[in-house]
């Protein structure tokens, strides 16, 4: 049997809609790494375009993810894991994830998928980030026998300051297709939702793509979208700035959240 690849990338479109006043709705192409925790070394051979912790084209750096120390991410997640009580879905983790592009990273959301030893999915880790810096994970399990391709339903109370343009009430809902990462061409699809005492507020959507980590493709989805990361802060600013001007009632940053991880649950 063929040893599956260390590492892919997905590419697509990623669509959000506010559902509070002022409506708005935009979507944009996307496109991220994901990599397996275990074989970075392996993916960083592969390509001469990535790097790992090091100046790339495209590049992965272990200061901008997990406790952002600059530390490996794998034993941090691991330890999460085990916190919540999760220790035998550390045995493969992928992470997916937008890199640096040209030494510039910014990641709306990316994804610590936790397997067992039999390589079933046990529980993920959503890493939130906001433009003002912040950072937090929503650690969840997985309903048991979730194989690839069916959806996983869960949720997790918000926790971070995310749009100055809501406030911290209400949760979110996750609902994404289990992902495959020993097939090269697979799907994933990822849709969150976020509301307060069952009103929504917003909706975001994520339609991937798997392909094979080369040079060629790399070079190719720069070509197509070049300085994804940049792109995405600057979308990001300027609906801000439409909704502003549309009259959204602005919220200013409150306190940090005392923790890194919060527990969400399945569904």
């Amino acid at each position: 049997m063929t040893a599956p690849p260390p590492a892919l990338l997905h590419v697509g479109r990623v669509g959000h809609a506010r559902h509070a006043a002022p409506q708005r709705a935009f979507d944009y192409r996307y496109w991220m790494l994901s990599v397996d925790l275990d074989r970075i070394a392996e993916a960083e051979q592969a390509s001469r375009l990535f790097r790992h912790n090091r100046r790339g084209l495209i590049s992965l750096h272990d200061r901008d993810h997990g406790p952002r120390d600059g530390t490996p991410l794998r034993p941090w997640v691991a330890a999460q894991l085990q916190a919540a009580g999760l220790g035998e879905y550390a045995a493969r983790i992928h992470f997916m994830v937008v890199p640096r592009v040209l030494g510039y990273a910014f990641n709306p959301i990316a994804f610590f998928f936790c397997h067992d030893s039999a390589g079933r999915l046990g529980a993920v880790l959503h890493q939130v980030k906001n433009t003002f810096g912040g950072q937090h994970g929503y650690l969840a399990p997985v309903a048991p026998m979730a194989e690839h391709g069916s959806t996983v339903h869960q949720t997790a109370a918000k926790q971070m300051h995310v749009s100055p343009f809501f406030d911290l009430n209400g949760g979110y809902e996750f609902a994404f297709s289990v992902p495959d990462f020993a097939d090269p061409e697979a799907a994933f699809r990822l849709r969150i939702r976020y509301g307060a005492a069952g009103a929504p507020r917003m909706s975001a959507a994520m339609r991937l793509v798997a392909r094979k980590l080369t040079d060629a493709a790399l070079l190719r989805l720069l070509a197509r979208m070049p300085f994804t990361p940049l792109r995405v802060m600057a979308a990001i600013h300027w609906q801000a700035l439409q909704l502003w001007r549309g009259g959204a009632r602005f919220h200013r940053e409150p306190e940090r959240p005392a923790t890194a991880v919060s527990l969400g649950a399945r569904v």
